[in-house]
């Protein structure tokens, strides 16, 4: 009951947000990217094929806004942000002379009508895995928010292997463009012989995600490959962290069951066969039901985990932790050999770091790109780039002296 009065209450507000800035979706080409994963990249992928077409476009994502020429902070822990933000960059957008405009979107905010009154020109779907099922209760009713955007868009891309195609294709609004790696569709593989300097299957999928959009919006076939194939990455987004250490440094954001897997195993058949050693926890006061869950696939893929805080929250460190844990000892994984608790991150960066010998690769897990750490009901500035370097500092001192 609650949750639909607040609904209708930011629907009320989406609605004097769009009056109050001269409906400015309707003066461009919206491109809303939804899924639980990837979404960033594939929005960031599709920037690029734009950008090197020398078209005018104006992008948010989690990381930040790029409206025009100028960056925008959304502000802590935001990928969407409040229905006055979003309406006043779409204006500075227009006042920017954009054509497009890629705005990320994620289930609460389609949920909660955030993005009301906002004329897409072109959906996007990643893909619809476990996560958020504290907010959406059910699969169906998470698919069932991000089916909100694909009534609303003029062309629909749709990821053919994914178990939410049959769903969204029967609300798609109008034209239905396909993208797989397995099968056949629109676009796949096969006809788009892309090269990608990211790793990953994941990013096969994101650069596929991004083709077909590009493709609905007439770039041609020999443009999108070229843009793709140079393509070097999203910060925070399996970013590669040095300062002169033998082993590899990663941050990335996985902080899902299938980004978490995802990101392990592309981490785990790529190059170097030395140890893998994952630090990572899971953020509290959200979806508990994948913290066994990561726990698994981190016990089944890394060699060694560090388990710690990510946004705890009002919940203790230790309960979330110990919560993760089960997963490990579920398959048999012992504390202090397979995987290790180390509850403040800084000193769990800095435990792994330690741990790495030549040819391993240490890869931390959650925050990446964030700039703040949620406890109590306080952010706390953190950055996961500084706390990386300076253990590998640290460490390289140590092997100096």
């Amino acid at each position: 009951m609650w949750q639909k009065i607040k609904n209708y209450y930011h629907l009320t507000k989406s609605c004097l947000a769009s009056i109050y800035y001269g409906f400015p979706s309707q003066k461009l080409d919206v491109i809303g990217i939804t899924g639980t994963d990837g979404k960033t990249t594939t929005a960031s992928m599709l920037y690029k094929i734009l950008k090197d077409n020398r078209a005018q476009v104006s992008i948010i994502t989690s990381v930040n806004a790029q409206i025009g020429t100028q960056t925008f902070e959304t502000g802590f822990h935001v990928t969407t942000p409040s229905p006055w933000q979003v309406q006043r960059f779409l204006r500075k957008a227009v006042n920017s002379r954009s054509k497009y405009f890629i705005l990320e979107t994620t289930s609460h905010r389609l949920d909660q009508n955030i993005v009301a009154n906002i004329d897409f020109a072109v959906g996007i779907i990643t893909n619809i895995t476990h996560e958020h099922l504290d907010y959406h209760k059910s699969w169906h009713n998470y698919a069932g928010a991000k089916a909100k955007l694909f009534k609303k868009s003029k062309v629909s891309v749709l990821n053919k292997d994914d178990s939410s195609f049959e769903v969204l294709k029967k609300v798609s609004k109008d034209k239905i463009v396909t993208y797989s790696l397995k099968g056949s569709a629109d676009v796949t593989q096969v006809n788009y012989k892309l090269k990608l300097k990211v790793p990953g299957e994941f990013n096969m999928y994101n650069a596929l995600a991004a083709s077909a959009a590009a493709q609905s919006l007439g770039i041609g076939k020999r443009q999108i490959i070229k843009s793709l194939n140079s393509f070097v990455g999203v910060k925070g987004r399996m970013e590669e962290v040095s300062a002169g250490q033998n082993f590899r440094a990663i941050v990335d954001f996985a902080h899902t069951p299938n980004g978490l897997k995802q990101a392990l195993s592309a981490l785990k058949n790529g190059k170097g066969n030395g140890h893998l050693i994952a630090v990572f926890g899971s953020a509290g006061l959200r979806d508990r039901a994948k913290r066994m869950q990561m726990g698994e696939i981190a016990a089944s893929i890394a060699d060694i985990s560090v388990l710690t805080a990510e946004d705890p929250r009002t919940e203790k460190v230790s309960k979330i932790i110990a919560e993760i844990a089960q997963g490990f000892k579920k398959l048999g994984k012992i504390e202090n050999k397979d995987y290790f608790i180390v509850e403040d991150r800084g000193e769990a960066i800095n435990y792994a770091v330690k741990l790495a010998k030549k040819g391993d690769t240490v890869a931390c897990f959650g925050k990446s790109h964030e700039k703040s750490m949620a406890y109590g009901k306080k952010e706390y500035p953190w950055d996961e780039f500084e706390a990386v370097k300076k253990s590998l500092k640290e460490k390289m001192k140590v092997s100096d002296g």
